[in-house]
């Protein structure tokens, strides 16, 4: 892990922020002023700024089952439901990775990771979020191969990676891309619309049977 990210996963500053302090001089690594942006402290060295000595942060991790009707902020001033109610408080400064709409529910990862929250959303790291989706009508037998086929969304190709048909008015969509409202946006472009929307994994990350509205590290 570079110096700038060590520094911004011990919650110093943002990257940028880590940056600035290391060209003016007042980051040490085991006693001596560092310069060198590409350094990577050993967990050995160590690192102050201001002659304070860094502790990095415990990694921290929930899996939240996020219920249908909670919103994905802090604060909202239109609702009092947002995700961080259903959280101890002491969790309320961890964010969110792949936000869910209102409406939508399931596997929610909360983490103070960087690092891992940045591989599970970037789009070249191809990470497959997995969702069971219940249609208000029975699907036409060829809306999993036209799902998989896609529509243009946002000036993008937008298709399921895979489908599976659970019965006539329930699908299985694995997804890649991460574009917004991307299932129900595109089951609306061939005149269904979503009743309901979990997520159900995201990589090898899997809701399992934890309750609605429930948690765990």
């Amino acid at each position: 892990m570079r110096l700038n990210r060590f520094l911004a996963a011990a919650g110093i500053a943002s990257r940028r922020g880590a940056d600035e302090l290391i060209a003016a001089g007042r980051v040490t690594v085991n006693g001596k002023p560092c310069r060198d942006f590409h350094f990577q402290p050993a967990p050995t060295d160590h690192v102050k700024i201001d002659g304070k000595l860094i502790h990095q942060r415990a990694r921290i991790y929930i899996v939240l089952n996020k219920p249908a009707g909670f919103v994905c902020t802090r604060r909202d001033p239109n609702t009092t439901d947002t995700i961080y109610h259903l959280l101890p408080l002491k969790f309320s400064a961890l964010a969110y990775v792949g936000r869910l709409d209102a409406q939508s529910e399931g596997l929610l990862l909360l983490t103070n990771d960087g690092d891992l929250a940045q591989r599970l959303t970037h789009p070249r790291f191809k990470i497959e979020k997995e969702y069971e989706v219940v249609l208000d009508r029975v699907a036409s037998s060829d809306l999993p191969q036209r799902l998989s086929r896609g529509v243009v969304l946002d000036g993008k190709r937008a298709r399921a990676k895979r489908v599976q048909q659970l019965s006539p008015t329930r699908l299985r969509i694995v997804l890649e891309q991460g574009i917004n409202r991307q299932i129900r946006r595109m089951l609306e472009r061939f005149g269904f619309h979503t009743k309901k929307l979990a997520r159900i994994r995201t990589g090898h990350l899997r809701l399992g049977d934890l309750p609605r509205g429930h948690w765990r590290m």
